[in-house]
């Protein structure tokens, strides 16, 4: 949940910082007082496009932080936020908190942390996903649409057509890919075959040759060797020899005695007599000797391996030759010919335009489609069932909102393809448009009272009706979810009276396990708060307005309450309207 909020120039609001709690927070103020602000705040931290208009006069930049406590979740989104966590080195505050940050600047520029971390905006966004929800009066007008209305009805349905849906893309993706290797293949038979003689050829040549990994590189230092073959041969016989000596040296010769014979010699005489200083020189000399003998053995290993075949060096040149053929058509090096090999193979397989690849071809798109239908007829037949739950649940809230008799049908029909579908899918006999969303059109219709006809929302529902009937909406979906903050900007616009109470009523039913923030300009709604945070607008001398955030005492809750009806905080009769108010609050809240 949202444990705290922290707003500097953003807006009316120079500086200001409000702590939430569990349960049902409303947000009230007078109009222009900045209430829109603090859900501007939550936006921001949803990662959602920052506005330098929103900067306040004057200042360089505004800045949001908020501090979350993603304690109470699901093992699900405690593994999501665990990975974002991991994922961008953001750690948590020491009392276990996550603090997220959003800077915008006068200039436009944005900037994002997260426990402790500079990330992307898509990152917050990830992050808050699942813990923040934030409804305004845009999100309303979002329910008009059919995407949208499909959305709400598969999160009502949750795993049982997340699953299906799943399993319907998998097979639709694999049915669009066939179905196109299909129609390449057919419908450009000749430029492919084309394609395959070339690719056949380049590749036969390059199989010829058949290089190795790095050859070319090898060859080049192989090249470079044999090219000084007898200075390095010079220069390590002669090392040798200085060493070990060879069979040319004449025995007992001390000007020409190689430095191991030297050196024994040497040994010799300083073992030939007792004396405590030169045994340790004995034992340096012997340390030494047995080096001197490894590397004179190491130069006889490096003279047998020199080549000795005078016609080696011409060999390389020629393979050298071979391979610099293929760098200069394919790749700059050995490497990238054989990669752009293995990429020339990948390809030649699908460009087999004779008749058995594409009746086989042909057999994988029929079997695949069969798939895709099936699975479409599914997540048809699921969404069908979880609509007239979905209907009958929301219906029920509606009557409970002050609606009448008011009920919500939800329909689900199948899309048919249109002229312009390129790939419509064959569904019991019927081509119907195939989306990544499966082949249903899912519409919400409103009917006035038992036995009136049903209108689509978008003809039927005023704006207040349309507030009442997205908050219905979420009262149902939120079902057994617990520890996510739902934010609610003026939910109850254009209601008022009874409606207004019982908007009330089911925002603190929803609190019970959501944390539920309310902006709101009804005091019918403000008096089932928990918590009731004011916003207090300030004109100082130079006419600049300010604004701030601050939590009501239960006195002062009355006195704004007072204000909200009509403006009546400095009467009695004002004060005691709302304390009548919070009393009837208080009551409906112990019979629900």
């Amino acid at each position: 949940m949202l444990a705290e909020i922290r707003i500097d120039s953003l807006g009316v609001i120079s500086e200001a910082s409000a702590q939430f709690h569990e349960g049902l927070t409303v947000l009230t103020g007078e109009t222009g007082a900045g209430k829109t602000m603090v859900v501007t705040s939550l936006h921001l931290l949803s990662g959602a496009r920052a506005d330098a208009g929103r900067v306040r006069l004057g200042a360089s930049r505004a800045v949001v932080e908020g501090r979350f406590i993603a304690d109470d979740v699901s093992p699900a989104t405690e593994r999501e936020i665990v990975r974002i966590l991991e994922s961008s080195g953001a750690e948590r505050d020491e009392d276990g908190t996550i603090i997220a940050v959003r800077t915008v600047g006068s200039d436009g520029r944005s900037r994002a942390h997260l426990g402790g971390r500079s990330v992307p905006a898509g990152v917050l966004s990830e992050f808050t996903d699942p813990l923040l929800t934030v409804h305004g009066q845009n999100d309303q007008l979002r329910l008009l649409r059919p995407d949208q209305q499909r959305n709400a009805l598969d999160r009502f349905g949750d795993k049982a057509i997340g699953t299906l849906l799943t399993r319907y893309r998998k097979h639709r993706r694999e049915w669009l890919d066939a179905r196109s290797e299909l129609i390449e293949r057919t419908s450009k038979a000749r430029e492919l075959a084309q394609e395959a003689d070339q690719l056949t050829f380049a590749l036969n040549e390059i199989d010829g040759v058949a290089p190795e990994p790095g050859e070319d590189t090898a060859i080049v230092a192989e090249v470079r060797r044999l090219s000084e073959l007898d200075s390095l041969r010079s220069a390590a016989e002669e090392a040798h020899a200085a060493l070990a000596g060879n069979d040319d040296m004449a025995s007992g010769d001390v000007g020409v005695m190689p430095a191991l014979d030297l050196m024994s010699e040497a040994r010799a005489r300083i073992e030939s007599v007792t004396d405590a200083d030169l045994d340790g020189l004995g034992s340096r000399l012997a340390d030494a000797i047995a080096v001197v003998t490894d590397v004179a053995g190491d130069l006889n290993t490096y003279l047998s391996g020199l080549p000795a075949d005078p016609g080696a060096l011409d060999s390389l040149l020629s393979r050298q030759s071979e391979l610099k053929t293929l760098t200069r058509k394919y790749a700059a090096d050995v490497d990238g010919v054989l990669e752009w090999a293995d990429t020339a193979r990948a390809r030649l397989s699908k460009l087999d335009v004779s008749s058995d690849a594409l009746s086989l071809l042909a057999k994988q798109v029929e079997e695949t489609a069969g798939l895709t239908a099936e699975a479409a007829t599914k997540l048809s037949a699921a969404r069908v069932k979880a609509a007239a739950k979905l209907a009958k649940a929301v219906s029920a809230e509606l009557a409970g909102l002050a609606m009448g008799r008011a009920g919500l049908e939800v329909t689900v029909r199948s899309q048919p393809a249109g002229p312009q579908d390129s790939a419509p899918l064959s569904v019991g006999g019927v081509d119907l448009h195939a989306g990544s969303a499966g082949v249903d059109e899912v519409e919400f219709r409103l009917s006035a009272h038992i036995g009136a006809p049903s209108l689509p929302i978008s003809k039927s529902a005023s704006g207040g009706e349309l507030s009442r009937v997205m908050l219905a909406l979420e009262v149902v979906l939120a079902g057994s979810d617990t520890g996510a903050t739902m934010v609610f900007d003026e939910v109850d616009a254009g209601v008022g009276g009874r409606a207004a109470v019982e908007i009330g009523r089911r925002l603190a039913k929803l609190a019970r396990t959501h944390q539920v923030i309310v902006v709101t300009h009804l005091p019918q709604v403000a008096a089932f708060a928990d918590t009731h945070l004011v916003v207090d607008k300030v004109d100082d001398k130079g006419g600049v307005v300010s604004s701030g955030v601050r939590t009501l005492s239960d006195s002062d809750r009355v006195v704004e309450l007072a204000r909200m009806l009509a403006g009546l905080d400095d009467t009695e009769t004002g004060r005691a309207h709302a304390e009548e108010l919070l009393e009837i609050a208080n009551a409906a809240r112990v019979t629900d």
